[in-house]
């Protein structure tokens, strides 16, 4: 099975004086501002860090509800949060880590059956493995 989602972004000007605008296939975003403010100055608004902190809380989410059930624990509410590390060097900035941190309430769950789901979601939800996923590009200059 494959599945295919899709997202874009359009940027418009200079780095600092410009702005750019995501949406998403689904609607949930459409047109959402971003902007190197946004993203370096703490204005308000997004940015990709937040939107991949979001999309990874939301797939572990789903992936440990998975794990958990088939592991015999019944999930009545997990929530997580991914904290996303943005860190500069010589070579530039990148991603270099990305913190969760789930709480579950789950009664009667077995500690160390649910520490084993949680670090199977951690390892095997897609997000997860992203950085493990071939990147192919389509580039063109439109006049």
């Amino acid at each position: 099975m494959s599945i295919k989602k899709t997202a874009s972004a359009v940027w418009e000007g200079g780095i600092k004086d410009g702005e750019g605008r995501v949406s998403a296939q689904s609607g949930v975003l459409k047109d959402v501002p971003y902007s190197f403010a946004k993203r370096f100055e703490d204005a308000p608004g997004s940015n990709p860090e937040e939107l991949i902190g979001a999309a990874h809380a939301g797939c572990f989410s789903m992936a440990l509800s998975l794990i958990m059930g088939e592991a015999g624990l019944t999930p009545e509410r997990i929530s997580t949060e991914a904290s996303v590390s943005l860190t500069q060097d010589d070579d530039g900035f990148s991603i270099t880590a990305i913190h969760l941190t789930t709480r579950v309430k789950s009664p009667g769950a077995d500690a160390a059956a649910f520490e084993e789901a949680a670090n199977k979601a951690k390892e095997g939800c897609p997000v997860s493995r992203l950085l493990n996923a071939e990147i192919t590009l389509d580039a063109a200059l439109e006049s």
